[in-house]
């Protein structure tokens, strides 16, 4: 499936890895979590802290084998962090959101 399916599930690079698998699947079960402070900031409009999530997950996601999630958490930081409108804000949001909920620990097979 490509890059661009948004429908997808995404899996970590380290799927496979059984050193890192249950670390993997930790930072998966943090997720739902991670997505409602977003939201929640968000919700107040609280973009310097939904930047902050954002880099955190930027860099969480990366380190997790999870590229792809790097890539759009990066967007939404930036967007943040570079006072953008509101609906940019709010879209690299939802960007976000949606790729997070489709990640899953452990492999395709």
């Amino acid at each position: 499936m490509s890059t661009t399916d948004h429908h997808a599930l995404v899996y970590s690079e380290f799927g496979d890895d059984e050193d890192l698998a249950e670390l993997v699947e930790m930072f998966v079960d943090e997720i739902p979590d991670r997505v409602q402070s977003m939201l929640d900031a968000a919700e107040s409009s609280d973009w310097e802290q939904l930047g902050r999530i954002a880099h955190q997950m930027k860099g969480a996601a990366g380190s997790y084998g999870f590229s792809e999630v790097t890539n759009v958490a990066a967007v939404l930081e930036h967007a943040c962090r570079h006072n953008a409108p509101a609906e940019t804000i709010q879209r690299s949001l939802h960007d976000l959101v949606t790729i997070c909920l489709r990640m899953r620990a452990g492999t395709p097979n």
